[in-house]
């Protein structure tokens, strides 16, 4: 069965002593405001920097680095399709498909959710 996807998100991951430095550099360097999702304190979007995509910082437990998010409507089909380009899933958390891309990336599949879904989604066979 058909499935669609679409890459949804660029995450800034940072240390979370340095998150709140972080966000307060990316929002001023691309002039954008910033918002936190209620509920996941961890976020801090940085609005309108990326059309079409969402730009966040992301505070971690661990080392500075960029992971990118898949949003798709079917999450193990989505899995399935990239690990068969190269990735491998390396974890799960929540509804988060975890992949460690080919370059070393990180990378999420992660539950439809973005108004604009039906817009910037790819159908896959």
């Amino acid at each position: 069965m058909p499935h669609r996807s679409r890459l949804s998100t660029i995450l800034i991951d940072v240390p979370a002593a340095e998150a709140e430095a972080a966000t307060a550099f990316w929002s001023r360097a691309l002039g954008v405001e910033t918002v936190s999702e209620p509920g996941e304190p961890q976020f801090t979007g940085l609005v309108g920097a990326l059309p079409g995509l969402t730009l966040a910082v992301q505070a971690i437990d661990g080392d500075a680095r960029y992971h990118v998010d898949f949003e798709t409507d079917d999450l193990d089909a989505e899995t399935a399709r990239l690990v068969a380009l190269g990735a491998e899933q390396i974890d799960q958390w929540l509804d988060c498909h975890i992949l460690r891309l080919p370059g070393g990336q990180l990378g999420c599949v992660i539950p439809r959710h973005s108004d604009d879904f039906d817009r910037f989604a790819k159908s896959w066979p």
